[in-house]
């Protein structure tokens, strides 16, 4: 909520709390050590095939953007710091969205189905689901 608040006030703000709430998510998802840098969490998460395919090509992303809030990197061409733009932060948010949706909202969802679908099955004198 605090990166998806700061995205119009403060994209790299934004992007770099997007990063730190990814990292808090590999933590307690994707089980990664809390010693290992985010670098080593998405590299790990990314070498196991845990998370769809839409997700895994995306995931990189928050980690380069939230170098970009959190480290004054200059442009090789210009010479420019790289600031993190609106449009950037706003996507490391819709991949964050994606995560929450995989870890968070789609198990409780199914949970939710196999619980009524068990109660059913239980009232039919029918054996509970596998």
């Amino acid at each position: 909520e605090e990166a998806a608040l700061l995205l119009t006030l403060s994209p790299k703000a934004s992007a770099a709390i997007s990063r730190r709430c990814l990292q808090t998510v590999l933590i307690r998802k994707a089980n990664q050590n809390p010693d290992d840098s985010l670098a080593t969490q998405i590299q790990n998460v990314l070498n196991s095939p845990v998370l769809p395919s839409y997700i895994h090509e995306n995931l990189d992303a928050i980690r380069q953007y939230g170098n970009f809030a959190a480290h004054p990197l200059a442009s090789k061409v210009t010479g420019a710091i790289v600031d993190v733009e609106t449009g950037e932060a706003e996507y490391c948010l819709d991949i964050l969205d994606d995560l929450f949706d995989h870890y968070y909202v789609k198990p409780t969802q199914s949970a939710s189905k196999r619980a009524a679908l068990s109660a059913k099955l239980k009232e039919s004198g029918k054996p509970p689901m596998k």
